[in-house]
């Protein structure tokens, strides 16, 4: 068996003396692992690093098999997030809920597709900060559990959207919520719209909107019934 692909680093554990065991985020073979030989060297290790794009070389006996990844590197965000420390964390959001989030084995290529251009936007694009928020969402669309933001819950009117219910997951207008507006999560509209012009209070709404989300679906779903760490580090970071 064998095919090639490429993948973004998820993480890097030691195997043996030289070898490493890469798991990696794939456009067409989802979450996959598979081992390096002489991953844990000095000079290979340095482009095993959670984030790098890979060239990905696949191959075993069998399909079930572990197997073996030959590599060559494509791209790697590293320099641009050891200087920033919101992007550093970001990326450990990433790589944990993809992590913890998705079977082994199974594409998921438009996912593939936002996560790629995410990491290699991740403290060079300045509005990287927004297009992590848009990334959960994402994901929750992925696993599921998307939420319906193109029409009010109460009216229909898909104009001045202006919270999401924490029970439905439902867009409600600003008129139509305003008696319960303190039991309703606020939609940034930079969220609704897919992107746009995000400043620090609407990044903490989008996060607090997604955070919720992710909590009360995903989480119970995962093998702790919770969240990664390293999503909490990175909410707290990207809104300073």
């Amino acid at each position: 068996m064998d095919w090639r692909d490429e993948g973004i680093v998820i993480s890097v554990r030691r195997h043996g003396e030289s070898a490493a065991i890469v798991e990696a985020f794939t456009s067409g073979h989802g979450r996959h692992a598979g081992v390096v030989r002489g991953g844990a060297g000095r000079r290979m290790a340095p482009l095993l690093q959670p984030g790098a794009r890979l060239a990905l070389d696949w191959s075993a006996r069998l399909e079930e098999h572990l197997g073996h990844f030959r590599v060559d590197p494509i791209d790697t965000p590293l320099a641009a997030v050891l200087a920033d420390r919101a992007a550093l964390a970001a990326l450990g959001s990433v790589a944990a809920l993809i992590a913890a989030a998705l079977p082994e084995r199974a594409a998921h290529p438009d996912l593939y597709a936002a996560t790629r251009d995410l990491v290699a936007g991740l403290g060079r694009d300045p509005d990287w900060r927004a297009e992590y928020a848009l990334w959960e969402l994402r994901l929750l669309a992925e696993l599921g559990f998307g939420l319906d933001l193109g029409a009010c819950a109460v009216t229909g009117a898909t104009q001045d959207l202006a919270w999401v219910s924490p029970r439905s997951g439902r867009a409600v207008s600003r008129a139509a919520g305003a008696p319960w507006a303190d039991r309703l999560l606020a939609l940034p509209a930079f969220l609704r719209l897919g992107g746009g012009a995000a400043d620090a209070a609407a990044l903490r709404e989008a996060l607090a909107l997604t955070g919720h989300f992710l909590e009360t679906r995903l989480g119970p779903t995962l093998a702790r019934e919770a969240l990664p760490p390293a999503r909490a580090r990175a909410a707290a970071l990207i809104v300073g």
